[in-house]
């Protein structure tokens, strides 16, 4: 065994080091904790018994580990919801999985208010884990964001938007419970990996020139041009999106 002797100013700088690294670097307690809450409910425990190996594999598959992972969810309305990962230390993410949304709600264009029955479309992340939802499990989804809130004009914009289980929706992303469980458990894997905050990038359909050229009548089109601009970035090079908000309610990203 060494025995480290510090006298003086030594000391106290060693003491500086030691506070100032234990505020920047993520805790394992932290982890453990979210992980060791989340076990507490039983679907949780459920998913993890059922589906653990399988998400184990295909993380596994990507050269990644359940405890050391980064996500982005990437959603196309009525069609797929696509599950992108990378380590904590790369920049890059690639498309680890991909599951079909099971339900469809409202129609192409982006949610603007309380009972339109749209899913909403930008850029969002991940603001609630509900391991005891009334659709099995779920993910809150952070709408009505800063370009909604700019961009509509009614009272009450609505809320409550996840990703979860049950296979019904109105405005929701909806999966069955079946997939819902490998999707959750990515996200809490994530999180307590020291993910604070999960995208969640939510487009109409995928937004290559021929679909763009099909939808080029719809009033919602300079809205979907703004959303091109961050699709093609993400789409291009893989990174998480740096998303700004202009007074008139476009996005701008940056790094």
């Amino acid at each position: 065994m060494q025995i480290f002797r510090i006298r003086g100013a030594n000391l106290f700088a060693a003491m500086v080091a030691l506070l100032a690294f234990s505020v920047s670097s993520p805790s394992m307690a932290a982890t453990q904790d979210f992980l060791a809450q989340q076990k507490q409910y039983v679907r949780v425990r459920d998913a993890l018994r059922e589906k653990g190996d399988v998400v184990a594999r295909v993380l596994a598959a990507r050269g990644l580990k359940p405890d050391a992972l980064n996500v982005i969810f990437v959603a196309y309305k009525g069609d797929t919801l696509e599950v992108h990962a990378k380590h904590p230390s790369s920049a890059r993410y690639e498309k680890l999985a991909q599951y079909p949304v099971c339900a469809a709600s409202g129609a192409p264009g982006p949610k603007r208010r309380q009972g339109d029955r749209q899913v909403p479309e930008g850029f969002y992340h991940i603001d609630r884990f509900n391991p005891a939802s009334h659709y099995h499990l779920s993910l809150g989804v952070s709408y009505p964001n800063a370009a909604d809130r700019i961009r509509s004009r009614a009272a009450d914009l609505g809320g409550d938007i996840f990703i979860h289980g049950k296979c019904v929706t109105i405005g929701c992303l909806p999966m069955t419970d079946d997939k819902i469980k490998e999707i959750y458990l990515y996200a809490v894997y994530a999180r307590a990996s020291g993910q604070k905050e999960i995208p969640v990038y939510i487009f109409p359909f995928r937004m290559t020139p021929e679909n763009m050229a099909r939808h080029g009548n719809h009033e919602a089109f300079a809205f979907w041009t703004n959303l091109k601009t961050g699709y093609d970035l993400f789409t291009a090079n893989g990174e998480a999106l740096t998303v700004r908000v202009a007074s008139n309610g476009d996005y701008s990203f940056g790094r």
